[in-house]
């Protein structure tokens, strides 16, 4: 597992990174002030095609733990995603979620037993601290609405990855799974609030049908793929530092395609965000094996995860 972890980090940053073209796409190409459509679209083709590439369907308590995780990882993360991005520059909305690493650090010691070391604790920090230099330093020009979006969007992920390590993968069950019964959980949660809340869909030109093509596959099909399986062989930390990967995407799709600027302070906010998705690899490696409360709901699968990464020498 230690010799394969830098490939497998590498896989699993990939999801973060084509997140961070989400917010291009949206404002360019989507039609606008359509977040709960632009979500469904996202969310429920992308669910259904994985759904039958597995051709496995959830078994007992797993139809609830789906949706709830559906719900959190996809029914509100993405609503509150695409409302972000309709009302903050794309590196602007991106960068709040380098607030996740924090609260996944708070809500593992809650939920998963995990004790936060000063380290863990530290990166979060500084991680946070460069997302404050961003947005604070913008406040004037940000939209208030957006902010909040952007930051309960964070909030709601955050849970749902602590979640997903607690719970683990029923036997046999692979992460192409998983990652389908979520998404069409989160698909079917946003339809019914879509059409109450936007009313019909709304007629798509060539650009934005292209948009959702791709949100649906690269974007989210094949990206939440490899952070479910991510997710299942990292700690909860060591992949949530992983999220500052997308704004920094984000930033640079802004600075080259779309003509965004940023100031030096930002420029400086956004490097510690950034410093702390190679900090907080290291400092997950490093930190030792703290036990946990037991998982009364884990599978064997879930089980023989926690000891391969026991002994990889990451913390559980």
């Amino acid at each position: 597992m230690a010799a394969n972890r830098p490939a497998l980090i590498a896989l699993t940053a990939l999801a973060p990174v084509s997140w961070g073209t989400t917010y291009a796409v949206t404002t360019e190409f989507l039609p606008p002030d359509r977040p709960l459509f632009t979500g469904l679209m996202r969310a429920l083709p992308a669910g259904l095609l994985l759904l039958a590439l597995a051709r496995v369907l959830p078994r007992g308590a797993w139809w609830w733990k789906a949706a709830v995780l559906g719900a959190l990882n996809i029914g509100a993360f993405f609503p509150l995603l695409f409302l972000s991005a309709y009302r903050l520059p794309g590196g602007m909305a991106a960068v709040v979620g380098s607030a996740g690493p924090l609260l996944v650090v708070g809500l593992s010691a809650l939920l998963l037993g995990q004790r936060p070391t000063a380290r863990s604790v530290l990166t979060g920090v500084v991680a946070a601290f460069g997302v404050s230099l961003v947005v604070l330093r913008a406040a004037g020009a940000l939209d208030v609405l957006g902010v909040l979006a952007a930051l309960a969007s964070t909030a709601s992920m955050s849970a749902g990855t602590v979640l997903t390590k607690r719970w683990g993968r029923p036997d046999g069950v692979g992460p192409l799974a998983l990652a389908g019964w979520q998404l069409t959980a989160g698909g079917l949660l946003i339809a019914p609030l879509a059409l109450l809340a936007e009313g019909a869909p709304p007629a798509l030109d060539g650009p934005a049908a292209g948009g959702y093509l791709y949100l649906a596959l690269a974007n989210t099909a094949v990206a939440y793929w490899l952070w479910f399986r991510g997710i299942g062989r990292l700690s909860a930390a060591q992949a949530t530092f992983l999220v500052p990967l997308s704004p920094l995407t984000a930033a640079v799709l802004g600075w080259a395609a779309l003509g965004q600027t940023l100031t030096p302070v930002q420029l400086v906010g956004m490097a510690l965000a950034f410093g702390a998705t190679v900090a907080g690899q290291l400092a997950s490696r490093a930190e030792p094996v703290v036990p946990g409360r037991p998982f009364s709901s884990a599978s064997r699968n879930g089980r023989k995860d926690s000891m391969d990464l026991t002994r990889a020498g990451a913390r559980r």
